[in-house]
């Protein structure tokens, strides 16, 4: 059975050190892809804008700065309040979210409970998935069995 862990809240897209603007969002865990964190980034456009990246980096992120490239994530202070920065980098543009800490230490830790760290690859059925592949069909007994005789039969044997 898989489960799906969302949360939908309201970050900023920072414009300026003055200025910003709401951005609707959903976080998405699924356990069929423990190792991943989506966003869908609701922007007014027809589409979402959506984002995958490693639920590690989001993890660390809540309590330290992370990560480098496409992804970083840091937390800070902004009016006293606890955030989080998440500048996301891509050939498109760049944007810099400010994301409210509690919400998103809150919903980290559900999916944590539900895919603790290190037993992701559990999830992912690896090995049940290479035993399937690599269990004997019964088609393959007539490539196990030599279908013709040996010239070295023994008299009386077909």
């Amino acid at each position: 059975m898989h489960t799906v862990v969302e949360r939908e809240l309201e970050l900023k897209l920072v414009l300026s050190p003055e200025r910003s603007i709401p951005v609707p969002a959903r976080l998405t865990y699924r356990t069929e892809d423990p190792y991943a964190v989506h966003v869908a980034f609701h922007i007014g456009s027809d589409y979402p804008v959506h984002w995958t990246f490693a639920r590690d980096l989001l993890v660390e992120g809540v309590f330290r700065p992370c990560g480098h490239g496409d992804v970083r994530i840091w937390p800070t202070k902004v009016d006293r309040r606890n955030v989080i920065f998440v500048a996301l980098s891509s050939p498109d543009g760049n944007a810099l979210l400010e994301v409210p800490s509690a919400a998103v230490a809150a919903w980290v830790e559900r999916t944590l409970r539900v895919v603790p760290p290190g037993t992701e690859a559990e999830r992912l059925g690896i090995d049940e998935g290479l035993a399937e592949l690599l269990a004997p069909l019964p088609a393959d007994d007539l490539w196990l069995r030599d279908p013709w005789p040996s010239d070295e039969s023994q008299d009386g044997e077909a």
